[in-house]
């Protein structure tokens, strides 16, 4: 179905650049109509599930579709924790990407996954954003049971989802378990796409009741 629909919106934004053309519009007109089709294109197949939708199985079907573009795969595999394909995304990624400051924040991320805290140890110093790159210390810092040092570094995170991401770890290790399903509850609510989607494939494995009722 959704094949068919961007055949279709294709289609007629072709013939719609064929009709202004052949009828004389202008070309500053006819290119502008053309740019502003491919921008609405790019807004609803890529940019609205990467970072909008809300819907589970929207974004779920827009990642499996990125078997090409390993950086965002990734996502995919590691919540799916598809292990045999996780490390040959992770290969693809270090392939495609040689500086350390490209390759950090995925390292990071795999580390997370495999609790390989050496590796995300390594890799924090070289990640650009800093609300990543705090977000991983936090986890350095709660993963050597320093949770009074995690709690004041996570403050410094901009994104909401971040923090009540953090905070709902931090409590599961404390035996909290209730408190953290409030914050996860929190952290998947402030968030949308492909974030949104891996914390609720994570709480569906640890926290189920946190995503239980989520709007």
């Amino acid at each position: 179905m959704r094949f068919r629909w961007e055949v279709a919106f294709y289609v007629a934004v072709f013939l719609l650049v064929l009709f202004m053309s052949i009828n004389g519009y202008s070309k500053i007109l006819t290119i502008g109509v053309g740019m502003g089709a491919a921008l609405i294109a790019f807004i609803i197949h890529y940019f609205y599930p990467l970072a909008l939708e809300k819907r589970m199985d929207r974004v779920e079907s827009f990642l499996r579709s990125q078997k090409n573009t390993p950086e965002l795969y990734i996502h995919y595999v590691l919540a799916n924790r598809f292990e045999d394909e996780s490390r040959m995304v992770m290969e693809q990624i270090m392939s495609k990407h040689k500086k350390e400051k490209a390759q950090a924040v995925y390292k990071a991320a795999y580390g997370v996954y495999r609790k390989d805290m050496n590796d995300v140890r390594e890799a924090v110093p070289y990640i650009r954003f800093s609300d990543y790159r705090a977000y991983y210390e936090t986890i350095l810092l709660s993963e050597d049971e320093k949770s009074t040092q995690a709690r004041e570094c996570l403050k410094s995170i901009k994104k909401r989802w971040m923090r009540s991401a953090l905070l709902a770890e931090i409590e599961i290790k404390a035996g909290r378990r209730e408190t953290a399903i409030k914050h996860a509850r929190e952290a998947v609510n402030a968030s949308r796409g492909v974030h949104r989607y891996v914390l609720h494939k994570e709480y569906e494995r640890i926290l189920p009741e946190a995503i239980a009722s989520v709007s």
